[in-house]
């Protein structure tokens, strides 16, 4: 009889982990300003739209940078318009963040973001775990 040797779960790389968290990170984004029926407001011109579709997780500072990639002041819903094809509205988005958070806010993830940040491998799957119960919730 021939034993089978129960195959190690290889763990994910770390480009599918930040893969992984990019997308849960997004629909909370989009879903946490949801109303009811599932519409949200774009940040930088107000169209309205459903949170699946039309809307992004918009970048006040590039996903490049590591230190305000997940950082939900830095990250708010932009319909396509603004967030693709305008380039993601920066003048408008720093006028609303500063609005919307504190005067200066703009400033203080400008420089923020130029910082290195390390994120270990735990500590991307932290965030998903984290984020991933946060969006059930909001689903609910």
């Amino acid at each position: 009889m021939k034993k089978t040797i129960p195959k190690s779960k290889k763990k994910p790389s770390r480009s599918k982990l930040v893969k992984k968290l990019d997308n849960i990170f997004s629909q909370y984004i989009r879903l946490r300003e949801a109303d009811n029926a599932g519409f949200v407001e774009c940040f930088t011109c107000g169209k309205r739209s459903h949170w699946k579709r039309g809307m992004q997780a918009g970048h006040f500072q590039s996903r490049r940078h590591y230190a305000t990639r997940w950082d939900e002041r830095n990250v708010q819903n932009q319909c396509v318009g603004c967030n693709m094809f305008k380039g993601g509205e920066q003048f408008l988005f720093a006028k609303a963040l500063d609005n919307k958070y504190h005067e200066g806010l703009s400033d203080e993830l400008y420089v923020t973001a130029q910082t290195t940040v390390k994120f270990s491998n735990l500590d991307i799957e932290l965030l998903i775990t984290k984020y991933k119960d946060i969006v059930k919730d909001l689903n609910k």
